[in-house]
Parts: structure tokens; C-alpha cells; sequence
């Protein structure tokens, strides 16, 4: 390791990378979490209910002690941009806005995805308050409720699905008059009586007065009442600062990895909802293992 300043910089740091840190310090390697949001996209969830050991708590909590972990365990975190990651022969560059030059043997890149939006007006504003993009993890907070979900791909029709089982009505909004999605699940979702397709229609505008949202005007003029909004139009993952580095992708974006994490590079591993593995299923629980399982290959790869 001579001339470097660590074993192993994490890029970005929230629930893959603090157990990313944890256990590259146990193994005693020499490792920095470098991020400009520290706890990543869950610290801003209101309420969390679906990780092992948390009845519920806000997601802040949860990434307090994810973080708390990690330095107890050794690892070091800054709380800074990367704005570029370079190979140099047999060690990485990584560069932060603040002009910063750190080397090292290996990096985790584990950035997060970048929702899609529908742009609708007060779409930004309410954000996370009454406009969700993740069923799984929101459904608390539109139980019973009437809501708008919005578009028409497969995980806008398995989401209705799911959130048929929980909402009182589920609006389901696609801007064109068929679907993109399978026709089983096309299917399925007719035959549930409280899902109604409002179909050749966007969201134009979230409506609210002083308290909560009231519903939507849709692009035609024609208003919707309900109490939540779900988006459901994908997203695009975030992994601009690796692109000079040329790795293998899939068509949506994602990082190839293998079923150590690492990625076509040798010495990159990635982890968290950028990476092919886990078949995308974007929750904390398999982030946290994906950071875990990157930092046991890395130790083994330093053995060799």
C-alpha cells in the first residue's frame, strides 16, 4: 500500500455503505466512506417498517446507527461530493469538489438511483410528504386512503396490485390508451373492483389546502380526489462519476457485477439499487448486504 492513503474508498455513504465500512474494518483494511448525504435517500423517509430488528422509526434513526457502526468499527467518513473516480495503473483516483486527491487499492461505488418524475406541479414541494415512489416502503401512510398512481409499466401495474390490497381506490393514470406492461398484469388489475384505469390522461397539478393534499388536475382539466400520489415511472441510476471508466451496463443503466459485487473493472465493486445483482429489488436490507458482501470480497481479493 505504499503511497496510497487507503485500502478501500466507499463512494457515497448511506445503508450499503456504512455496513460496506464495518466490515472492511474488521477485515482491518483501511477504509474511507466519502458522501454528501450522509444515510442516503433512507435518512429522509419519515418512517421505516420493513428492516429486521425495527418494529418502526424513522429512517434517519436507522441510518444514525448504521453510521455510528461503522465509525466504532474503524472506518472513517468525510462528508463530501465525488466528482470523479480514475484508474491510475494499480490504484484508483478518487477526486472530490473540494479538490481533495485520494488513492486507493479498491473502491465501492454505491451510489443510489434517481427517481423519474411526472414534473407535475407541487410534485417537488411535496415530495416524501404526500408524493411517494416506493409502495413498499410508504404503504403505511396511504392505508385506506384513496390515491393516484401514476403511468403504465410493469412496476406501475404490480405496484396497483399490491396497493389495491391496502388503499381504498387506486386511480391509475397512463398518459396513452393501452398499456406497456404484461397482459397478466394488465389483466389482473381489471378485475379489481377498487383499481380504475383513467386512461389518455398526466397529471397536470397536485391539489391541497392548508393540511393535506386534496387530489389532482389531470392535463384535460378534469380533477381527481384523493389523498396520496404514487409515481410509478421509473428510475435512472445515478453513475456519472464512474463513466470514464468505461464499465459494462445493462440496458437500464445499471453496474454489471458478478456475485462478488465486483464490476467489468478489476478492483471496482458496487452495491446498493445501481447494481444488477439482488434482481433489483431496491430495499435497505439488500443494499446492506450487498455492501457487506463487496467488502468480504475485497478482503479476500487483498489475500491473494
Amino acid at each position: 500500500m505504499t503511497n496510497l492513503d487507503y485500502d478501500l474508498i466507499i463512494v457515497w455513504a448511506g445503508s450499503a455503505w456504512y455496513p460496506a465500512g464495518m466490515y472492511a474494518s474488521r477485515y482491518k483494511l483501511k477504509n474511507l466512506i466519502i458522501g454528501v448525504q450522509p444515510g442516503g435517500a433512507l435518512a429522509t423517509s419519515h418512517k421505516v417498517e420493513n428492516y429486521p430488528w425495527v418494529i418502526s422509526a424513522p429512517g434517519k434513526e436507522i441510518m444514525d446507527s448504521f453510521k455510528e457502526h461503522a465509525e466504532k468499527s474503524g472506518s472513517e467518513i468525510i462528508n463530501e461530493l465525488v466528482e470523479k473516480v480514475e484508474k491510475h495503473e494499480n490504484h484508483f483516483h478518487v477526486t472530490t469538489s473540494t479538490g481533495k486527491e485520494l488513492k486507493a487499492k479498491y473502491v465501492i461505488v454505491a451510489t443510489w438511483n434517481n427517481h423519474r418524475h411526472l414534473w407535475a406541479k407541487w410534485e417537488k414541494e411535496f415530495m416524501w410528504k404526500w408524493v411517494s415512489y416506493c409502495a413498499t416502503c410508504d404503504w403505511m401512510f396511504f392505508k385506506w386512503r384513496d390515491i393516484i398512481l401514476a403511468w403504465g409499466w410493469n412496476t406501475a401495474l404490480t405496484e396497483a396490485l399490491y396497493l389495491a390490497d391496502i388503499c381504498k381506490k387506486v386511480y391509475l393514470v397512463h398518459r396513452r390508451d393501452t398499456f406497456r406492461a404484461e397482459d397478466s398484469w394488465v389483466e389482473q388489475a381489471k378485475k379489481r373492483e377498487n383499481i380504475e384505469f383513467v386512461l389518455n390522461e398526466e397529471v397536470e397539478e397536485i391539489t391541497w389546502d392548508a393540511l393535506w393534499m386534496t387530489g389532482v388536475t389531470l392535463k384535460s382539466g378534469k380533477e381527481l380526489k384523493a389523498d396520496w400520489i404514487f409515481v410509478a415511472v421509473g428510475t435512472i441510476p445515478n453513475v456519472w462519476i464512474v463513466d470514464s471508466l468505461n464499465l459494462e451496463k445493462d440496458k437500464e443503466g445499471c453496474l454489471v457485477v458478478n456475485q462478488r459485487q465486483e464490476t467489468s473493472l478489476k478492483g471496482l465493486y458496487a452495491a446498493w439499487d445501481v447494481t444488477t445483482n439482488s434482481n433489483k429489488f431496491k430495499q435497505t436490507i439488500m443494499s446492506a448486504a450487498e455492501g457487506c458482501l463487496a467488502a468480504d470480497s475485497i478482503h479476500e481479493d487483498n489475500l491473494r
